[in-house]
């Protein structure tokens, strides 16, 4: 009877392990310690991550370590494209930053996830350089009286943020 039991614990055990890893793989987190997570069904929000350097603040989905790396995780909930938005990467790479300037590690890569594809978008130093002159780019355009409407999309003017000071909103 306890050889059975023992067993039948034994089976248990073996089955929530697999659930545990077929939801892992569902989520597109990779193998790790999850240290951050800003999805608010698991808990208060963590606080932003910062670099005052940058003066650039962000709060990734995920941040899972593994061993020395702290790999940023964001999770996207539209339809996987053939290769990542410009813009998801860009967004990525700033989360890479935010990673190195906060836990003082630079990570390899992070990931973009879809519900139906995951990539693995590598920081690299050419990466980091056209991420750095983007927000040198934007902070230029912030700063001038020459920035315009870059779109004729209805739903983009109403959605974005500057639409209550801007003199070129749409409608």
């Amino acid at each position: 009877m306890l050889f059975f039991l023992a067993v039948l614990f034994l089976a248990i055990a073996v089955a929530l392990l697999v659930l545990a890893e077929r939801g892992r793989k569902a989520s597109g987190l990779p193998a790790g310690r999850v240290v951050y997570s800003d999805t608010r069904s698991w808990k208060a929000l963590e606080t932003p991550l910062y670099d005052a350097t940058l003066c650039l603040a962000g709060r990734p989905d995920y941040l899972v370590e593994q061993g020395r790396q702290v790999i940023p995780v964001e999770v996207k909930s539209g339809a996987a494209p053939d290769s990542p938005y410009e813009s998801h990467i860009f967004q990525l790479a700033a989360y890479c930053r935010l990673v190195e300037t906060t836990y003082g590690r630079r990570p390899d890569y992070g990931l973009l996830h879809y519900p139906d594809r995951t990539f693995a978008v590598d920081y690299t130093p050419r990466l980091e350089a056209a991420l750095l002159a983007l927000l040198d780019e934007m902070r230029q355009c912030a700063s001038s009286d020459e920035a315009s409407r870059s779109h004729d999309s209805q739903a983009r003017c109403t959605g974005c943020g500057y639409r209550s000071i801007c003199d070129q909103k749409l409608g």
